[in-house]
């Protein structure tokens, strides 16, 4: 096909798409998530897991302060309610996931495949403004906390005092800069880094036991006070269940569980097809890593509501944001808890690369896919530029604060959940499994219910979320309505029979019909050529090929075009193709007639009937409507020359 000539690219623009790639198409990944190890090569499922851990574990830097905040002397409580929520809801919730999604497209891609058409592409545009809030909060609220265990540090605090903001900054800046340079994965980092964060999160955590069991006051002054502010155990736990949506944040990290699925190993007769071994790991890897999390939420609430005053929680405190550090100083020496805060700032600056990775993930998977980005939108720089660009941006509107951002970020792991709840719902009544369908539907009620009263009660996370979807959809719009000319035809293939049609006509003028298929009787076809003659005043002895495009899913964007050959009634040649858009399917079928055979192709049309404004929505939207002009207008962006260009002709 014709390729347009374009002008030596300047070295910045050539530096900054030098990693272009496909990554629209189906398994074109890049990031740290989605480079799939190859076949039988993966790694075992547990150093997997620490993938996961990076992001799922490192919220131990500031759930339990953020437990305390919003659940007060109720937070382990309230923790041991998340935590059923966790191991009978979320779990089971992704571990059909894995099962239906085992290339790590995770529940976006499930639903995108259960809701065909322009609905389920909207539904996935939407997702996609939360997912980004999700990734991008996830980005300054690691760099934010980062910040506060280095400002907070006794051997910094004097040095570091108020200067948070331009420290968040900073590593937010050093996270953008080496994906710049080139952020390669290495699981064996990730390895490490929870490894030791967790054998030092398991020292905290024991040394705080040892504390609240030897001083045995500490537990009657809790149950007591507990006593007195709630009444009995059943109104604590109706207020656990009332302030359960506030301590959403320990739900992270299901996603990202899903999305490093490709690096699994699994059994050596795993195929692509049926990837067994591979699911049953990534379910190890899922539990594992929630019952690991559970553990250290229940214990780590309870050391830190008992052992930790109050006020050192709220803002401005030494335990605010930071309240495992601030145990470790206070029960294991400054020595132990400078080591602890360069490992949980690790371990929270490494959780951001892996939000960072599942952006680049993420939308350059969809958006090209649908004509919903500019082709740049396929290279990991420029959007690496706006992704940090967007960070600033969100670390200056909460002023790098920990508990502000703490609404948003569960508002965007909170939608994600109930996503793929309702993903699976779907797929197992899809499946016939009555019942469940039954059990999926009514964790993702409980979702559900959670999602909106957070948003209710801290509706900052919609906001951004919305903000992010109206961004998507109006540059997608925009993005697509730019495009709508483009060829959009990966590869042409013909059938044996559609290449014999070719080569009969390379000996004659190559004339073309497009043809809308109604009743395909003899008369219509009869009755066509007859409308094509009479309307361009060609003689009767001209032989014609009829071209007839079927419309699958508009939605789609671009994608190969498969012709097949056939004869009807004995006597019409017809060759059918099947596409997003019938417009850029003919050009694209013209052009690759004239660079087969040679020869300037001809295609005849009809003028549509009706308002040309519409005609040209329907076309943007359904893929149909304004045929002849457009399909003109896309050859000659395709074409520029126009000697070359395959002739269009309307009556």
């Amino acid at each position: 096909m014709a390729t347009t000539e374009h002008p030596p690219a300047s070295r910045l623009r050539s530096w900054m798409l030098e990693d272009l790639s496909d990554m629209g198409r189906d398994g074109g990944h890049q990031g740290p998530h989605a480079t799939p190890e190859p076949a039988h090569k993966g790694q075992r499922w547990w150093r997997v897991m620490c993938l996961t851990g990076v992001d799922y574990f490192s919220t131990l830097g500031y759930q339990p302060g953020i437990a305390a905040l919003a659940a007060g002397l109720l937070s382990p409580v309230a923790t041991i309610v998340l935590v059923i929520v966790t191991l009978a809801g979320a779990l089971p919730v992704y571990r059909r996931v894995a099962e239906e999604s085992p290339r790590g497209e995770g529940s976006i891609a499930m639903l995108e495949r259960l809701l065909s058409f322009w609905k389920g592409k909207l539904f996935v545009l939407t997702l996609l403004g939360f997912a980004a809030t999700d990734f991008l909060i996830t980005i300054t609220l690691s760099a934010a906390d980062a910040s506060t265990h280095l400002v907070e540090n006794p051997h910094l605090t004097s040095t570091l005092h108020d200067k948070q903001m331009p420290i968040t900054l900073v590593l937010v800046a050093l996270l953008g800069a080496v994906f710049l340079k080139g952020f390669l994965e290495a699981i064996g980092v990730a390895v490490v880094l929870v490894g030791i964060y967790l054998a030092l999160n398991l020292v905290v955590v024991s040394v705080g036991l040892w504390h609240v069991v030897t001083a045995s006051h500490v537990v009657t002054d809790w149950a007591g006070a507990l006593t007195a502010e709630h009444g009995n155990v059943f109104a604590m736990v109706g207020v656990a269940l009332l302030v359960f949506p506030k301590l959403a944040l320990g739900l992270s990290g299901f996603e990202t569980g899903v999305a490093v699925m490709p690096h699994v190993q699994g059994d050596p007769d795993d195929t692509d097809e049926q990837p067994t071994g591979r699911i049953r790991d990534t379910k190890k890897l899922l539990t594992t890593a929630a019952v690991i999390m559970s553990c250290f939420l229940i214990t780590t609430s309870f050391i830190t509501t008992l052992l930790i005053p109050e006020k050192e929680f709220e803002s401005g405190g030494q335990a605010n944001g930071r309240a495992l550090s601030y145990l470790a100083h206070n029960y294991l020496g400054s020595a132990f808890g400078t080591v602890y805060d360069v490992a949980t700032i690790a371990i929270l600056w490494f959780a951001g690369a892996s939000a960072m990775a599942g952006l680049l993930n993420l939308m350059p998977r969809y958006l090209p896919r649908y004509g919903m980005a500019p082709h740049w939108a396929r290279a990991v720089r420029p959007m690496v530029i706006v992704f940090i660009l967007i960070a600033f941006l969100v670390t200056w509107i909460f002023d790098a604060d920990v508990d502000a951002q703490g609404g948003a970020y569960a508002t965007g792991v909170l939608v994600l959940i109930s996503s793929a709840a309702i993903a699976v719902t779907i797929a197992a009544r899809k499946a016939g499994q009555r019942k469940g369908a039954i059990g999926f539907a009514v964790i993702s009620a409980v979702f559900l219910y959670t999602t909106v009263v957070n948003v209710i009660e801290r509706p900052d996370g919609v906001k951004i979320g919305a903000c992010f979807i109206a961004g998507i959809i109006l540059v997608s719009l925009l993005s697509r309505l730019a495009r709508a000319f483009e060829l959009r035809v990966t590869s042409v293939t013909l059938d044996d029979m559609a290449e014999r049609f070719i080569r009969d006509m390379a000996s004659r003028k190559i004339r073309f019909i497009a043809n809308e298929p109604d009743r395909r009787d003899k008369a219509e076809y009869r009755d066509k050529i007859e409308q094509i003659r009479a309307d361009n005043d060609m003689p009767e002895q001209e032989d014609f090929v009829f071209v007839e495009v079927t419309v699958l899913d508009p939605s789609e964007f671009e994608a190969g075009l498969t012709v097949r050959g056939e004869v009807l009634h004995n006597r019409y040649r017809v060759l059918t193709l099947e596409s997003a858009a019938i417009p850029n399917a003919l050009a694209a079928l013209l052009l690759h007639v004239r660079d087969a055979t040679k020869c300037t192709p001809h295609i005849y049309f009809e003028w549509t009937e009706g308002n040309p404004f519409a005609n040209f929505l329907r076309f943007f939207l359904f893929g149909q409507g304004e045929v002849a002009p457009v399909t003109r207008e896309v050859l000659r962006e395709a074409e520029p020359d126009r000697a070359r260009r395959p002739r269009v002709h309307t009556g």
